[in-house]
């Protein structure tokens, strides 16, 4: 039977209409993959090595397991926001004699096989190897090897139940920062707890076993959720969810752009992919905590402005660069309304400006990384406010690909176009430039006062700026329009 799944799935890629319209997209995937699982095996093989190099006095394997907790974490962040579900097309199987429960243990088994099981296996594996090659005891090796692939199954199975719960990942989100802060603080040593843990499980392989058990509850509770669901009547019914609407009432004190500030809401909240970009811009908040803590990026300034632009740049630069394919939908019944132009940019404008602002005060426990670096990041806020968002508006009379808004934004290209690469330039590059040329051949804090001025000089200019940007969309409305209205 599972043959002929397989042979089904085989025929289904290959059949498919939209085969070679993306086989460039699996081709470019393919390379990509490629390439994580020739650096996973480098790192395998010389992960050993490098360790006992830069790390004299400390065992390889410990102090890896003494990481491993961490890696469970993100890797279960990593994979909420990349995997997705392990589907068939069940549909038209479940009016054939198949029982239910070997479609859902096929899913299921299928998932054991996905990528983002198999790539870690390309470190642990070889670095396993090397370990039995300098004289660690085989038993406790295999026996720690195993209890890592439960463990990467276990991460598959359980990320399979919190899958698209926002609250699951924000409680996972909150332990993996609260034990990276108790780390950092001194208050609690995370790492000497989960060393303990796989290095018991190295000297006594026997406590891999508990392994197993975790992964047959966690395989057996998807078993039980899946099957539930696997019915005919639950594949053809049409879901019918009742709108919700939430009081926006205190947009009204904005004038004449609350009405599109209020459908901006709206759409941002309702649909999966604006729904992603908002929830993700918070994420780049954490953006810093990668820079800011590593000596060898904090003697490269130009990189700290980098991130700075992101912690509080995350819901300008992805929300901002598609605007306004984000209306595409219903592109045409707008631009056949009665309304100024000017309004529907404001929006925008004020919307990634409200947002800019608040992430930048979100921002504020970096002032424990020192002063400079605040300033940094008030520069880059700034900038962002000033320079970035009538930048992002203007490229967006340049936005002739649809997007589909019921689409999750993980790994989804579309309505993406060469606009996207082209405006990196002046949003990000530009800063940095400047930033590195003041602070390397100027000194003192021209670097951020440069990088701030472009900020203000943009706030200054925004009336005019906004006169050249909404001549722009009005010389562009048709063929927008016509784009649009193309699929995507």
């Amino acid at each position: 039977m599972t043959l002929r799944f397989l042979k089904l799935e085989w025929k289904q890629f290959f059949r498919s209409a939209s085969f070679g319209k993306g086989i460039a997209i699996k081709i470019i995937m393919g390379f990509l993959a490629l390439y994580f699982i020739v650096s996973f095996l480098a790192v395998g093989v010389g992960g050993y090595y490098l360790l006992k190099k830069e790390f004299p006095e400390t065992d390889p394997l410990q102090l890896v397991n003494s990481y491993l907790l961490y890696a469970v974490l993100g890797d279960l962040i990593f994979r909420y926001l990349m995997q997705k579900l392990p589907i068939i097309n069940i549909k038209p199987l479940l009016i054939l004699p198949i029982k239910r429960s070997k479609l859902v243990h096929y899913v299921l088994t299928k998932s054991s096989f996905s990528f983002f099981n198999i790539l870690g296996l390309f470190f642990y594996i070889p670095f396993a190897i090397v370990l039995i090659k300098e004289g660690c005891n085989v038993a406790g090796v295999l026996g720690w090897l195993f209890a890592v692939i439960l463990m990467i199954q276990s991460v598959n199975f359980l990320n399979f139940l919190i899958n698209k719960n926002n609250i699951a990942l924000g409680a996972i989100v909150v332990i993996l920062v609260s034990l990276i802060g108790l780390q950092k603080l001194g208050i609690y040593d995370v790492t000497a707890f989960g060393g303990q843990v796989f290095d018991a499980v190295y000297a006594n392989p026997m406590f891999s076993l508990i392994g197993v058990a975790i992964l047959a509850i966690l395989y057996n509770l998807n078993y039980k959720q899946l099957r539930s669901l696997v019915y005919l009547d639950e594949a053809v019914s049409q879901k019918v969810e009742e709108a919700t609407s939430a009081d926006l009432s205190f947009a009204d004190k904005l004038g004449d752009v609350a009405p599109f500030i209020k459908n901006d809401m709206r759409l941002i909240w309702r649909n999966k992919r604006t729904k992603t970009v908002f929830l993700m811009s918070f994420l780049f908040l954490f953006y810093g905590l990668v820079f800011f803590t590593q000596k060898s990026l904090s003697e490269v300034p130009a990189m700290l402005m980098f991130a700075s632009l992101f912690i509080t740049g995350g819901f300008a630069l992805n929300y901002g660069q598609f605007i306004p394919a984000w209306d595409s939908a219903h592109y045409k019944m707008l631009m056949s309304q009665s309304f100024k132009y000017r309004k529907f940019l404001e929006s925008k404008w004020i919307l990634m400006v409200v947002m800019t602002s608040f992430l930048y005060l979100l921002s504020f426990p970096y002032l424990y990384f020192g002063l400079d670096i605040f300033l940094m990041i008030t520069a880059g806020a700034i900038f962002n406010i000033g320079f970035n968002s009538l930048f992002l508006l203007y490229a967006g009379s340049f936005n002739r690909k649809r997007i589909d808004l019921n689409k999750s934004g993980f790994g989804n290209t579309q309505g993406t176009s060469a606009t996207q690469f082209l405006i990196i330039i002046p949003l990000m590059l530009l800063p940095m430039l400047l930033f590195w040329v003041f602070d390397k051949f100027v000194g003192g804090n021209s670097g951020y006062i440069v990088v701030a001025a472009i900020g203000v000089i943009g706030l200054l200019c925004k009336k005019y700026a906004l006169n050249f940007i909404e001549r722009k969309y009005i010389e562009n409305k048709y063929v927008m329009i016509n784009a649009f209205g193309k699929e995507a």
